[in-house]
Protein backbone atom coordinates (compact mmCIF):
# COMPACT_ATOMS: atom_id res chain seq x y z
CA UNK A 1 0.00 0.00 0.00
CA UNK A 2 1.26 3.62 -0.72
CA UNK A 3 0.92 6.05 2.12
CA UNK A 4 -1.11 8.70 1.99
CA UNK A 5 1.69 11.20 2.20
CA UNK A 6 3.43 9.39 -0.85
CA UNK A 7 0.17 9.35 -2.97
CA UNK A 8 0.13 13.75 -2.11
CA UNK A 9 3.79 13.30 -3.37
CA UNK A 10 3.48 11.82 -6.29
CA UNK A 11 -0.01 13.75 -7.15
CA UNK A 12 1.87 16.95 -6.56
CA UNK A 13 4.36 16.23 -8.99
CA UNK A 14 1.65 14.93 -11.45
CA UNK A 15 0.22 18.06 -11.41
CA UNK A 16 3.22 20.40 -12.18
CA UNK A 17 4.89 18.19 -14.53
CA UNK A 18 1.76 18.38 -17.01
CA UNK A 19 1.26 21.97 -16.35
CA UNK A 20 4.86 22.40 -17.51
CA UNK A 21 4.32 19.63 -20.42
CA UNK A 22 1.20 21.84 -21.42
CA UNK A 23 2.35 25.45 -21.47
CA UNK A 24 6.17 25.04 -22.37
CA UNK A 25 7.67 21.51 -23.33
CA UNK A 26 5.17 20.06 -25.42
CA UNK A 27 5.81 21.66 -28.90
CA UNK A 28 9.48 21.75 -27.85
CA UNK A 29 9.87 18.51 -27.32
CA UNK A 30 8.10 17.46 -29.93
CA UNK A 31 10.23 19.24 -32.47
CA UNK A 32 13.31 18.54 -30.69
CA UNK A 33 12.96 14.72 -31.06
CA UNK A 34 12.16 13.62 -34.48
CA UNK A 35 10.44 10.13 -35.53
CA UNK A 36 11.72 7.27 -37.28
CA UNK A 37 10.56 8.57 -40.63
CA UNK A 38 7.59 9.16 -42.88
CA UNK A 39 4.61 7.14 -43.59
CA UNK A 40 2.61 7.47 -46.40
CA UNK A 41 -1.01 8.45 -45.60
CA UNK A 42 -2.93 9.63 -48.56
CA UNK A 43 -3.56 10.98 -51.90
CA UNK A 44 -5.12 14.28 -52.79
CA UNK A 45 -5.57 16.59 -55.84
CA UNK A 46 -2.33 18.90 -56.31
CA UNK A 47 -2.90 22.69 -55.53
CA UNK A 48 -0.49 25.13 -56.51
CA UNK A 49 2.57 25.19 -54.45
CA UNK A 50 3.00 22.06 -53.80
CA UNK A 51 6.13 20.52 -54.49
CA UNK A 52 5.97 18.70 -57.77
CA UNK A 53 8.49 15.73 -56.47
CA UNK A 54 5.54 14.44 -54.20
CA UNK A 55 3.11 14.34 -57.66
CA UNK A 56 1.93 10.48 -58.00
CA UNK A 57 2.39 10.48 -61.87
CA UNK A 58 -0.02 6.81 -61.98
CA UNK A 59 -2.47 8.54 -60.30
CA UNK A 60 -2.44 11.63 -62.53
CA UNK A 61 -2.10 10.15 -65.49
CA UNK A 62 -5.53 7.58 -64.58
CA UNK A 63 -7.49 10.90 -63.93
CA UNK A 64 -5.91 13.57 -66.53
CA UNK A 65 -5.53 15.62 -63.24
CA UNK A 66 -2.50 16.77 -60.95
CA UNK A 67 -2.50 14.62 -57.71
CA UNK A 68 0.34 14.93 -54.88
CA UNK A 69 1.00 11.97 -52.37
CA UNK A 70 1.07 13.05 -48.27
CA UNK A 71 2.79 11.46 -45.91
CA UNK A 72 3.31 12.12 -42.10
CA UNK A 73 6.01 11.58 -39.81
CA UNK A 74 5.98 8.22 -38.22
CA UNK A 75 5.79 9.73 -35.29
CA UNK A 76 6.36 7.00 -32.45
CA UNK A 77 9.76 7.16 -30.18
CA UNK A 78 11.46 4.55 -27.60
CA UNK A 79 11.98 6.83 -24.95
CA UNK A 80 14.39 5.67 -21.94
CA UNK A 81 15.27 7.10 -18.99
CA UNK A 82 18.58 5.74 -17.36
CA UNK A 83 19.01 6.68 -13.54
CA UNK A 84 21.16 6.55 -10.97
CA UNK A 85 19.39 5.46 -7.71
CA UNK A 86 23.31 5.23 -5.88
CA UNK A 87 23.83 7.00 -2.43
CA UNK A 88 25.31 9.88 -3.84
CA UNK A 89 22.07 10.94 -5.25
CA UNK A 90 20.25 11.31 -1.93
CA UNK A 91 22.09 13.87 -1.00
CA UNK A 92 20.15 17.29 -0.12
CA UNK A 93 17.36 17.48 -2.83
CA UNK A 94 18.62 15.60 -5.81
CA UNK A 95 16.19 12.82 -5.43
CA UNK A 96 13.03 14.43 -4.96
CA UNK A 97 14.81 16.71 -8.16
CA UNK A 98 15.12 13.77 -10.10
CA UNK A 99 11.67 12.82 -9.63
CA UNK A 100 10.71 15.46 -10.94
CA UNK A 101 12.82 15.48 -14.37
CA UNK A 102 12.05 12.06 -15.30
CA UNK A 103 8.70 12.49 -14.63
CA UNK A 104 8.26 15.57 -16.81
CA UNK A 105 10.22 13.68 -19.49
CA UNK A 106 7.73 10.73 -19.60
CA UNK A 107 5.20 13.29 -19.02
CA UNK A 108 5.91 14.63 -22.07
CA UNK A 109 6.61 11.64 -23.90
CA UNK A 110 3.52 10.25 -23.07
CA UNK A 111 1.43 12.93 -24.65
CA UNK A 112 3.06 12.73 -27.92
CA UNK A 113 2.30 9.06 -27.67
CA UNK A 114 6.10 7.83 -27.64
CA UNK A 115 6.93 4.88 -25.27
CA UNK A 116 8.80 5.42 -21.92
CA UNK A 117 11.12 2.69 -20.11
CA UNK A 118 13.37 2.67 -17.39
CA UNK A 119 16.43 1.30 -16.36
CA UNK A 120 17.45 2.01 -12.08
CA UNK A 121 21.16 1.82 -11.51
CA UNK A 122 23.65 1.61 -8.80
CA UNK A 123 27.36 0.08 -8.84
CA UNK A 124 24.61 -2.96 -10.52
CA UNK A 125 21.80 -2.52 -13.05
CA UNK A 126 18.89 -3.05 -10.43
CA UNK A 127 15.67 -3.02 -12.03
CA UNK A 128 14.29 -3.02 -15.85
CA UNK A 129 10.93 -1.11 -16.40
CA UNK A 130 9.99 -1.95 -20.25
CA UNK A 131 8.84 1.10 -22.17
CA UNK A 132 5.05 1.50 -22.52
CA UNK A 133 2.95 4.67 -22.71
CA UNK A 134 0.28 5.79 -20.63
CA UNK A 135 -0.44 7.81 -17.47
CA UNK A 136 -1.27 4.74 -15.35
CA UNK A 137 2.62 4.10 -16.46
CA UNK A 138 4.16 7.37 -15.95
CA UNK A 139 2.88 7.41 -12.63
CA UNK A 140 4.07 4.15 -11.79
CA UNK A 141 7.61 5.49 -12.82
CA UNK A 142 6.95 8.47 -10.39
CA UNK A 143 6.36 5.90 -7.77
CA UNK A 144 9.44 4.05 -8.41
CA UNK A 145 12.00 6.61 -8.14
CA UNK A 146 10.70 7.94 -4.91
CA UNK A 147 10.47 4.89 -3.38
CA UNK A 148 13.04 2.74 -4.67
CA UNK A 149 15.50 1.43 -2.19
CA UNK A 150 18.89 0.54 -4.00
CA UNK A 151 20.60 -2.68 -3.18
CA UNK A 152 23.75 -1.46 -3.66
CA UNK A 153 25.68 2.11 -2.75
CA UNK A 154 28.44 2.57 -5.47
CA UNK A 155 27.74 4.16 -9.11
CA UNK A 156 28.91 2.27 -12.25
CA UNK A 157 27.91 4.22 -15.31
CA UNK A 158 29.54 1.61 -17.68
CA UNK A 159 27.96 -1.11 -16.48
CA UNK A 160 24.62 0.71 -17.24
CA UNK A 161 25.39 1.73 -20.47
CA UNK A 162 26.93 -1.52 -21.32
CA UNK A 163 23.28 -3.25 -19.96
CA UNK A 164 21.48 -0.79 -21.94
CA UNK A 165 23.13 -1.65 -25.15
CA UNK A 166 23.41 -5.51 -25.32
CA UNK A 167 18.97 -4.89 -23.96
CA UNK A 168 18.17 -2.23 -26.84
CA UNK A 169 19.17 -2.94 -30.45
CA UNK A 170 16.68 -0.42 -32.11
CA UNK A 171 17.93 3.30 -31.84
CA UNK A 172 16.05 5.12 -28.92
CA UNK A 173 16.08 8.20 -27.57
CA UNK A 174 17.89 7.84 -23.52
CA UNK A 175 18.13 10.08 -20.79
CA UNK A 176 20.69 9.61 -18.38
CA UNK A 177 19.94 11.30 -15.40
CA UNK A 178 22.96 11.51 -12.12
CA UNK A 179 25.56 13.32 -10.58
CA UNK A 180 28.31 11.46 -12.39
CA UNK A 181 30.43 11.11 -9.36
CA UNK A 182 32.13 7.68 -10.53
CA UNK A 183 36.06 7.10 -10.43
CA UNK A 184 36.31 4.87 -13.20
CA UNK A 185 36.32 6.42 -16.82
CA UNK A 186 33.18 6.44 -18.81
CA UNK A 187 33.35 8.29 -21.53
CA UNK A 188 34.61 5.10 -24.03
CA UNK A 189 30.82 4.04 -23.40
CA UNK A 190 29.60 7.10 -23.50
CA UNK A 191 30.64 7.61 -26.63
CA UNK A 192 29.31 3.98 -28.12
CA UNK A 193 25.84 4.76 -26.61
CA UNK A 194 26.12 7.78 -28.35
CA UNK A 195 26.92 6.91 -31.62
CA UNK A 196 23.59 3.68 -31.13
CA UNK A 197 20.97 6.34 -29.86
CA UNK A 198 20.24 9.43 -29.14
CA UNK A 199 21.62 10.30 -25.90
CA UNK A 200 21.44 13.22 -23.75
CA UNK A 201 23.46 13.71 -20.32
CA UNK A 202 21.56 15.06 -17.57
CA UNK A 203 24.18 15.83 -14.79
CA UNK A 204 22.15 16.77 -11.41
CA UNK A 205 24.25 18.92 -8.95
CA UNK A 206 24.35 19.82 -5.39
CA UNK A 207 26.46 23.39 -5.22
CA UNK A 208 27.87 21.83 -2.10
CA UNK A 209 29.52 18.95 -4.11
CA UNK A 210 31.68 21.64 -6.31
CA UNK A 211 33.28 23.92 -3.95
CA UNK A 212 34.29 23.48 -0.63
CA UNK A 213 35.35 27.08 0.81
CA UNK A 214 38.39 27.96 2.37
CA UNK A 215 38.85 28.73 6.04
CA UNK A 216 38.25 25.41 7.90
CA UNK A 217 38.83 21.94 8.67
CA UNK A 218 36.23 19.67 7.28
CA UNK A 219 35.44 16.07 7.83
CA UNK A 220 33.20 14.37 5.12
CA UNK A 221 31.42 10.95 4.96
CA UNK A 222 31.82 9.24 1.37
CA UNK A 223 27.63 8.49 0.78
CA UNK A 224 29.25 5.04 -1.74
CA UNK A 225 31.60 3.66 0.24
CA UNK A 226 30.94 5.39 4.14
CA UNK A 227 34.29 6.32 4.29
CA UNK A 228 35.26 8.93 6.49
CA UNK A 229 37.78 11.79 5.23
CA UNK A 230 38.93 14.75 6.77
CA UNK A 231 40.14 17.56 4.59
CA UNK A 232 42.68 20.30 6.04
CA UNK A 233 41.04 22.99 3.75
CA UNK A 234 42.53 26.34 5.64
CA UNK A 235 43.89 27.77 2.39
CA UNK A 236 42.76 27.06 -0.88
CA UNK A 237 39.19 26.53 -2.34
CA UNK A 238 38.65 22.82 -3.27
CA UNK A 239 36.64 21.74 -6.50
CA UNK A 240 35.95 18.18 -5.96
CA UNK A 241 34.44 17.64 -9.83
CA UNK A 242 36.98 19.80 -11.91
CA UNK A 243 38.79 17.13 -13.47
CA UNK A 244 35.09 15.90 -14.71
CA UNK A 245 34.63 16.60 -18.42
CA UNK A 246 31.49 15.47 -20.00
CA UNK A 247 30.96 16.04 -23.51
CA UNK A 248 29.12 19.08 -23.96
CA UNK A 249 26.72 18.27 -26.59
CA UNK A 250 23.21 17.25 -25.24
CA UNK A 251 24.77 17.78 -22.10
CA UNK A 252 22.61 19.83 -19.47
CA UNK A 253 23.37 20.81 -16.22
CA UNK A 254 20.96 21.21 -13.00
CA UNK A 255 21.03 22.47 -10.03
CA UNK A 256 19.14 21.83 -6.52
CA UNK A 257 19.07 25.51 -5.55
CA UNK A 258 17.41 26.34 -9.25
CA UNK A 259 14.47 25.47 -11.04
CA UNK A 260 15.09 22.71 -13.55
CA UNK A 261 12.15 24.39 -15.67
CA UNK A 262 14.99 26.74 -17.43
CA UNK A 263 17.92 24.26 -18.14
CA UNK A 264 15.00 21.82 -19.88
CA UNK A 265 13.87 24.58 -21.57
CA UNK A 266 16.58 25.79 -23.27
CA UNK A 267 17.74 22.71 -24.09
CA UNK A 268 15.01 21.78 -25.78
CA UNK A 269 14.85 25.01 -28.20
CA UNK A 270 18.46 24.22 -29.15
CA UNK A 271 16.93 20.86 -30.27
CA UNK A 272 14.06 21.90 -32.12
CA UNK A 273 16.50 24.60 -34.09
CA UNK A 274 18.93 22.68 -34.76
Amino acid sequence: MISADMVKKIRRIEIKSNKLVEEIFSGEYRSGFRGKGIEFEDIREYYPGDDIRSIDWNVTARHNKAYVKQFSEERELNIFLLIDMSRSNSFGKKKDLIAEIGATLAFSASRNNDKVGVIFFTEKVEKFIPSKNGRKHVLSIIENILNFEPQHTGTDLTEALQYFNRIEKKRCVVFLISDFLDDDDFRKDLKITSNRHDLVLIRVVDRAEELIPAGAIFTFEDLESGETIVMDNMRNVYRPNSSLNLPKKNHINIYTDEDYVKPLKQFFRRRSHR
